[in-house]
């Protein structure tokens, strides 16, 4: 196949247009690839804010719906599609997406590179759904030609599970020139109504079981018992968004919570918070995390997994165990109560993304497998 105006021409491909840490990777990785070089073409598995986003940039995007892992019918469908967009490689990031399209890369002779944003088993799971979703990730890496780890934590993980794992790491990078603490951004904090003396706590994520609303909800609750002066904003979608709506009027605190749909600014959201809590029961290595680290807000998150490679608890942000609601509430009110100490790790926070999680330096080392991979 011959490369369109001297162009490698790479299929990017997501199982969603929702918003996630997963979709953040790849709107930043087509944004910053060398279009001198690289062609991106993306497909995603459901419409959504990802999509409009990706064509204000001028990205060709196509949609094949589908909302199931191993959907056999879509397949003969991915690989017409495939084969009229004339791909040279074929990025997928996630288990979905993988599962859809792998047959079709395959089948058409195209080398596949899977970026893992985090394993789809982990513990809690029932027992079958562990083994048959381990054994459907084992299967799929060893059918990639290149896979991508965003953590070493995940890199281990899948080394032991599988007996054996060839990966790399490439972590996540963040785009600093778009979360700039130093720029101008629109009052947030009027915008909601949020009174001028209040902290303001930051839940900026999608509102899934694995992304724990509810231990926030309780944590903030206890903390206002002895922090009152706070608001805590909530801000996406998810399954379990009505029930934190549900838990938060239960708890009484409804008129200190604000809940919304996610938003494309995300840099002003986070200027206009003072803290950013993600308590997270697993991680790859969470794009979210990194952008408020940027933004200089200091964070409170879960000990776990990816988390744990990007804060050093105490240095440049704060770790607490998962879904333990006291703890995160005692964390919040370490925080809300010591300006200097919110000061502190925020600043550590920006040099920690300004020195190792820039977006030119991961994509810098994808285009390094892009180039390696391709074989005119």
């Amino acid at each position: 196949m011959s490369v369109k105006h001297g162009k490698i021409r790479i299929l990017e491909t997501i199982r969603q247009g929702k918003i996630g840490g997963g979709e953040s990777h790849v709107l930043d990785l087509v944004a910053t690839l060398n279009r001198q070089r690289y062609e991106p073409v993306v497909l995603s598995f459901t419409d959504g804010p990802m999509i409009s986003a990706l064509r204000k940039m001028n990205i060709a995007v196509h949609v094949i719906h589908s909302e199931k892992a191993f959907d056999i019918p879509v397949w003969k469908q991915v690989k017409r599609f495939l084969r009229e967009q004339q791909v040279h490689l074929v990025h997928v990031h996630g288990t979905r997406a993988n599962t859809n399209v792998l047959w079709a890369a395959r089948n058409l002779g195209l080398p596949v590179i899977y970026t893992v944003h985090g394993w789809s088993f982990h513990e809690g799971q029932h027992p079958v759904m562990k083994w048959a979703r381990t054994l459907a990730e084992k299967y799929i890496t060893r059918k990639a030609q290149v896979n991508i780890c965003v953590s070493e934590s995940n890199r281990q993980t899948g080394d032991q599970a599988f007996r054996g794992l060839n990966a790399v790491v490439i972590r996540n990078g963040i785009n600093t020139a778009r979360f700039n603490p130093d720029a101008s951004y629109p009052d947030i904090r009027a915008e909601y109504s949020i009174p001028a003396n209040h902290l303001v706590l930051g839940y900026i994520v999608r509102m899934t079981y694995q992304k724990d609303p509810l231990t926030m909800i309780r944590a903030f609750a206890e903390a206002l018992k002895l922090v009152p002066q706070m608001t805590l904003l909530m801000i996406g979608e998810g399954e379990l968004k009505e029930a934190a709506r549900n838990a938060a009027m239960e708890a009484g605190i409804t008129e200190q919570v604000r809940f919304d749909n996610f938003r494309q600014d995300v840099p002003a959201v986070l200027n206009g918070i003072d803290i950013y809590c993600l308590p997270s029961l697993w991680e790859g290595f969470p794009i979210g995390v990194l952008e408020a680290m940027a933004m200089g807000r200091p964070v409170i998150a879960s000990d776990v997994d990816g988390t744990r490679e990007a804060i050093e608890n105490g240095e440049n942000g704060l770790l607490v165990p998962a879904a333990d609601s006291h703890a995160l509430s005692a964390a919040i009110v370490t925080l809300a109560t010591d300006a200097p100490l919110r000061q502190r790790l925020g600043q550590k926070a920006i040099a920690s993304v300004t020195e190792h999680y820039q977006v030119a330096d991961m994509t810098g080392k994808i285009e390094a497998i892009y180039d390696q991979l391709y074989k005119p």
